[in-house]
């Protein structure tokens, strides 16, 4: 079994220092850059499962360099930042962020994110066809990808795809937001109702679906979401 790489992306060399070694004290391989032009010209030779992304850049907003990882790769992403203001959390989760730290933090809180993070979906009862159809998309769960019946293809962010492949083990059934802040969170992260409606909303956005009159995902309010479209595997 391949060790995974965790890439550090932090201009603060004592950061970069003291998060590879925790990490690499918890079995994982690491990568660190101290700028995002470096992170960005590395990363496509790379197969990260998780990239830690701090804000405060001195060469490109991190926000920028979330939402080109959220779009490109199928990592999970984990933001690091000084900025500590609700809004700026929910925008990093709407670019794609899969979780947010604010400094100053703990090394041990870190690496419980990061596990968090890389454990979620081992669990879920999801077809062993990582191929499934529903209304007009084809899903590759292997890939991230989604394809559309007019040939469009979509680049899930992992986010995204954790929220499908819950949503694709569970068609026709009401999944509480308790039930989808347990799974998404794991237990380690400080998660919000407001976080599972950016994911919802983002998700909906790719499928092209209508939330006024939804054909994919529909809202029950005050309880959580069901996905109403008819789902086959790959195989059927």
């Amino acid at each position: 079994m391949m060790t995974p790489l965790i890439t550090i992306l932090d201009d603060t060399l004592e950061i970069r220092s003291l998060l590879s070694a925790a990490l690499t004290d918890a079995g994982f391989e690491t990568r660190s850059f101290s700028r995002a032009s470096e992170f960005e010209q590395h990363i496509p030779k790379l197969t990260p499962a998780l990239c830690i992304i701090d804000l405060g850049l001195p060469d490109k907003d991190g926000l920028a360099v979330v939402a080109n990882m959220a779009a490109q790769s199928g990592a999970a992403i984990l933001i690091i930042s000084g900025r500590s203001n609700l809004q700026d959390k929910i925008v990093g989760l709407e670019l794609g962020a899969d979780d947010y730290i604010t400094k100053p933090f703990e090394m041990a809180e870190v690496v419980a994110r990061v596990k968090a993070l890389l454990r979620r979906g081992r669990g879920q009862p999801v077809s062993s066809d990582p191929t499934m159809s529903f209304q007009n998309w084809t899903v590759d769960l292997n890939q991230l990808q989604l394809t559309h019946d007019d040939g469009t293809i979509e680049r899930l962010s992992h986010a995204e795809s954790q929220l499908l492949r819950m949503f694709l083990a569970q068609p026709k059934r009401l999944i509480t937001r308790d039930q989808m802040l347990d799974a998404l969170s794991d237990g380690a992260a400080d998660t919000y109702d407001r976080a599972i409606d950016v994911r919802v909303s983002r998700l909906r956005s790719k499928l092209r679906d209508d939330p006024n009159d939804p054909q994919v995902i529909k809202t029950v309010y005050g309880a959580g979401y069901i996905f109403i479209a008819d789902v086959t595997s790959g195989a059927d």
